[in-house]
């Protein structure tokens, strides 16, 4: 059953991932697509903006790509737990823990989730299993 869990976390937590990282990228499901996204980081300090928003964007997709199928999962932790950090530290921190007032909550749950299942391994359920 562990890894049936494991297996459930990773798809809806990856995914996830990579529907924020395609908002980024393309402009998908509502976002800004990299313009977008790069003029909203610029307004916040991160620069240079577009190029910043490719790295996030390739980060959350390519990672979320990664993890939903169990593939290199520590270093797909660690680009989703890095794009946690800088969106808890540069967007979400100064408005406190909540998620109802935009604050680090949600953020703070999926960085714990990435490192988590990094530290812990895929489970059996996983092409990490299957190659390695």
């Amino acid at each position: 059953m562990l890894d049936l869990g494991l297996l459930l976390i990773r798809l809806v937590v990856g995914l996830s991932f990579m529907a924020h990282g395609a908002q980024k990228l393309f402009g998908s499901f509502g976002g800004h697509g990299l313009k977008g996204t790069g003029g909203f980081f610029e307004s916040i300090g991160i620069k240079p903006g577009v190029a910043m928003a490719l790295l996030a964007g390739l980060a959350e997709f390519a990672g979320g790509a990664l993890f939903a199928a169990g593939l290199f999962t520590p270093l797909a932790g660690a680009a989703l737990a890095g794009t946690m950090l800088v969106a808890i530290f540069k967007v979400h921190a100064p408005n406190g823990f909540w998620a109802a007032n935009n604050g680090y909550e949600l953020n703070l749950t999926l960085l714990a989730v990435a490192v988590g299942v990094a530290l812990t391994g895929a489970g059996a359920y996983s092409l990490d299993a299957y190659f390695f």
